[in-house]
This record gives structure tokens, C-alpha cells and sequence, in this order.
């Protein structure tokens, strides 16, 4: 019995390793929707599907790790949101691209604005995971970046609206509005899924002092 019990512990390196291989694909996603906006094609909108299956599946067994495990290096609620609003944000980039693809939707400015600022956030996070161990100030530190770019992506998202909304001309361009809309709102709740991982970051730094 007690050796199966052991047995049912895990490192708590197995933990840090894995959510740091599910920010590193994020980032990797969100470099491929930026370069996605910037020359949209089938080859870069199947970098953005990779790296979330890739994603997915390293949260699966980090959450499978999480139910075995007695021995964890964070609450284990911490870990769990931590993992799910950064695979969030990555769906949402994923859902971005369909959405484009099936509405027919080209990039224009305001949506390579808010995909560099969202592919920087995601930088910052990724930076931050890696830090929360050896480095909890200077993780909170890249936190407290991605918060600011989060910040910067709802100002571009109410420029973008508002922009959009300003004087529409005929039914074609209220249809292609209502389009755009929807792609704005996808890059939003991106933003806010980044905000509450920058969140989850600083709560776990906190209760690590």
C-alpha cells in the first residue's frame, strides 16, 4: 500500500516543466497568428492549430499529473487556473483564425495592432512561468508587463469598434462590420484570459513570500 502511495508522488520539477511547455507554446501560437496577420495562408493558420493541439495536450497530462500527485510546487488550484486561462488564450487564437477563415475576413491594422500586443503579453507570461521558481520578483515583474498589454489591447479593441461603427455606408459593409466585430471581440476575451494569467502568476508569488 505505501508503495503505491509514494509511488502516486511526482516531482514538483514535472509540474514547472510542463506549465512551462504550455506558456512556451502559447507564445509560439501567438507569433504564428502575428505573422498570420501580416500575410494571412493556410501554412501559418496550421502553425496557429499545431501549437494549440500541442497545447491541449500537455495540459491534459499536467492535469492528469495534478490528480495523482500529492506533492505539488504551487496550491494546486493556482496551477490548474494558471493552465487553463493560458490554454484559453491560445484557443481564442485558434477560434481567431477560423472565425477569419470562414467569414472571410482579411487582417487589417487594428488587428495587427492588437495581435502584437497580445503575442508580447504572452511573452511576458511565458517569461514569468519560467521565473516562478527561481525568480518570484522578477516573474511577478513580467506579470505586472502583461497586465499593462492587456490594458493596451482594450484600448486598441475600443478604437477598433468605434472606428467600425462610425458611419456605415450600405447593408455589404454593416454585414462586414458585424464580421469584424466578432474578430475583435475573439482577440478581447484573449486579452482577458492573459490578464487573469498575469493574475494567477502574481497570487502565486505572493504566497510563495
Amino acid at each position: 500500500m505505501w508503495k503505491r502511495l509514494f509511488r502516486r508522488k511526482s516531482k514538483p520539477d514535472v509540474f514547472v516543466r510542463m506549465i512551462c511547455e504550455q506558456a512556451g507554446h502559447t507564445q509560439r501560437g501567438m507569433e504564428a497568428l502575428h505573422a498570420y496577420m501580416k500575410e494571412p495562408g493556410e501554412a501559418l493558420a496550421q502553425q496557429v492549430r499545431s501549437a494549440e493541439k500541442d497545447a491541449d495536450e500537455v495540459r491534459r497530462l499536467l492535469i492528469d499529473e495534478l490528480n495523482r500527485s500529492f506533492i505539488t510546487p504551487f496550491d494546486r488550484e493556482d496551477l490548474f487556473a494558471l493552465s487553463r486561462a493560458i490554454d484559453d488564450v491560445l484557443d481564442y487564437a485558434d477560434t481567431t483564425v477560423e472565425e477569419m477563415v470562414t467569414l472571410g475576413v482579411t487582417p487589417n491594422p487594428y488587428l495587427v495592432r492588437m495581435v502584437s500586443l497580445l503575442r508580447d503579453a504572452a511573452e511576458e507570461i511565458n517569461r514569468g512561468v519560467q521565473r516562478l521558481v527561481d525568480r518570484p520578483s522578477v516573474a511577478n515583474e513580467h506579470a505586472v508587463r502583461a497586465k499593462a498589454l492587456e490594458n493596451r489591447v482594450e484600448s486598441v479593441y475600443r478604437e477598433a469598434v468605434g472606428a467600425l461603427f462610425s458611419g456605415p455606408r450600405d447593408v455589404d459593409h454593416v454585414v462586414e462590420m458585424l464580421k469584424l466585430r466578432e474578430i475583435y471581440r475573439h482577440l478581447s476575451n484573449a486579452a482577458d484570459r492573459g490578464d487573469e494569467a498575469a493574475n494567477v502568476i502574481a497570487d502565486i508569488v505572493v504566497k510563495q513570500m
